[in-house]
């Protein structure tokens, strides 16, 4: 299976990923190693999605990166 999920991070932002191991991926955002995060720590998971096929998974993630995909986050996700 491969994921879209969905973080948002202390400053209210939401990083947006894709993996094949969603908890291993998690751990180390939490972990200061992946640099998109680590500033921006801590971090919670708002959704994920699981794919069977890998290039589904990245197509999603690439829409969710568009400005009509972080529109669409912001509409159903932000308080």
């Amino acid at each position: 299976m491969y994921y879209v999920y969905i973080l948002e991070c202390r400053n209210k932002t939401f990083y947006v990923g894709c993996t094949s191991d969603l908890k291993d991926r998690i751990k180390r955002h939490n972990q200061e190693q992946v640099s998109a995060t680590k500033n921006r720590l801590p971090v919670k998971i708002i959704v994920y999605i699981a794919f069977q096929d890998k290039y589904s998974a990245y197509n999603f993630e690439k829409y969710l990166k568009s400005g009509s995909g972080r529109a669409f986050l912001k509409r159903h996700f932000k308080d």
